[in-house]
């Protein structure tokens, strides 16, 4: 049997981009030691041209002032008695065959280009070079005039073979320099991009061990504080936050599965019921239609309010506005009065603007306000405030009433979903308080539950300081200073 085709293994990202950092860094190390070796060749013959013009010019300058006989003895003299500089040998001859050298330049007078360019004599300052042996020799001719008139040329050679041992020192000590950067960029560039790339490579195993069903799988805390620490903590916490989502629907799919056993199961009861009733008896099909109406409209509510728990979870389920939180109260006040006759009382309202959704605020506000009227009978208090908390500087927005309240150790049976005090009680769907708790963390908030000071229960949607304008923060920090 013909096995497939094993495939190459590709080079590693890390091993790739240092091989491309060490390609780059020779054309850099290499452009950068040849403009160093070009600016020191170029410096030295600089020097040496300089330094040639001026022994020329200090022999023309003695000859010009000399009171020797002839220009013969003084040539003779200024030879045997000047110190050239290291490196510099000077020539003269004159028209009439004459040639005097300074000291050591018996080996430049046998090399036939030297012999050459004293042949002739130029008419202005000339600078050539010449190979003598395996030394470049630079030289600098310049006639000799007397009286208006040419008698012969001087001319100063320097050797540079101290100039090109100097380069070749720069140059190899470039090199050596350039090869242990080189080897130090790429090593260090290297190893850092496997450490980067390896928290990738973690990153894309545990999104793999994911994907195939283990969603418990973690990276954990990297031991660092930078980008790469803060992406394997993103990474986590994006994890937890699918894991959260995916547990809220599987509970709500469980929640929902559960609450809707009910009412279909009395539908079926009742339409069983209904096909084996005397047809003939219009009370009895009136009443039937009406628990089978009651039970379809109980339903509807309770997709209902899933479908708005489900939207909750999404990023644009707000719609924020400008809401000028004293009018805000004052219509909810209102408001409440049309859902039964009670004492509504409207305590310390804070004078600001709040940026919130301000349809969904109201829609949750008045479910804990129709809350309260079902706990109150007629003429019971109801009390509405929104005051801003000096410790955190949140707004608290909280709907008292004088009922009965809820235990202490049932509060945080009512914060869940289809939570009721009382389970015999199927009245509602029980997610009235699941909803305000969803609209107050979509603006950053939480519900909170409590005793009101009129008797009963009090709640209290919860919102950060952030959901009010800088000028009402400001506000709110000038009193609290005062």
């Amino acid at each position: 049997m013909n096995s497939a085709p094993r495939r190459a293994r590709r080079v590693g990202t890390a091993l790739r981009l240092s091989a491309f950092l060490g390609a780059l860094l020779v054309v850099v190390m290499a452009a950068s030691t040849w403009a160093t070796w070009h600016s020191l060749s170029t410096r030295s013959h600089t020097q040496a041209t300089e330094s040639l013009t001026a022994s020329i010019a200090d022999y023309s300058a003695a000859a010009a002032s000399t009171t020797a006989t002839s220009i013969d003895s003084f040539t003779v003299s200024y030879l045997s008695t000047t110190v050239l500089p290291a490196g510099q040998q000077l020539i003269v001859t004159f028209t009439g065959g004459h040639r005097y050298a300074s000291s050591g330049a018996t080996s430049l007078l046998k090399n036939p280009e030297i012999k050459a360019l004293l042949n002739g004599v130029p008419a202005g300052s000339t600078m050539a070079t010449v190979k003598s042996g395996v030394v470049n020799v630079l030289t600098l001719r310049s006639p000799i005039v007397e009286g208006g008139r040419t008698i012969g040329q001087v001319m100063a050679t320097y050797d540079m073979s101290s100039a090109a041992a100097d380069q070749r020192s720069m140059l190899q000590l470039a090199i050596i320099g350039a090869a242990i950067a080189f080897l130090a960029a790429v090593l260090g560039a290297y190893l850092l991009l496997r450490r980067l790339l390896g928290t990738v490579g973690r990153i894309t195993t545990t999104a793999r061990t994911i994907e195939e069903g283990d969603l418990d799988r973690r990276l954990g805390d990297q031991g660092t504080d930078d980008e790469v620490g803060e992406l394997a903590a993103t990474f986590d916490s994006m994890l937890d936050r699918i894991d959260d989502v995916l547990a809220m629907q599987r509970r709500l799919l469980a929640d929902v599965s559960h609450q809707l056993k009910t009412p279909l199961t009395v539908i079926r009861g009742h339409l069983e019921v209904l096909s084996r009733t005397d047809l003939s008896d219009p009370e009895e099909i009136a009443d039937t239609l009406a628990l089978l109406l009651g039970e379809v409209e109980h339903m509807r509510q309770l997709t209902e309010q899933l479908l708005f728990l489900g939207r909750s979870l999404e990023r644009d389920f707000l719609r924020v506005e400008p809401v000028a939180l004293r009018a805000f109260v004052a219509e909810l006040a209102t408001a409440t009065s049309v859902l039964g006759t009670r004492q509504v009382l409207v305590g310390e309202v804070e004078d600001v603007v709040v940026e919130v959704d301000e349809a969904k605020l109201r829609g949750a506000l008045l479910n804990l306000l129709d809350n309260a009227v079902k706990a109150t009978n007629d003429g019971d208090h109801i009390e509405l405030d929104a005051r801003v908390r000096p410790a955190t500087g949140e707004l608290a927005i909280t709907v008292g009433d004088s009922g009965p309240g809820i235990p202490l150790e049932q509060r945080e049976l009512v914060l869940t979903r289809f939570g009721r005090p009382d389970s015999s009680v199927r009245e509602g769907t029980g997610l009235g308080l699941s909803i305000v708790g969803a609209v107050a963390e979509a603006h950053g908030g939480r519900i909170e539950i409590g005793v009101s000071h009129l008797g009963g229960l009090a709640a209290t949607v919860v919102l950060p300081s952030s959901v009010m304008f800088d000028g009402a923060t400001s506000l709110h920090e000038e009193e609290h200073s005062r």
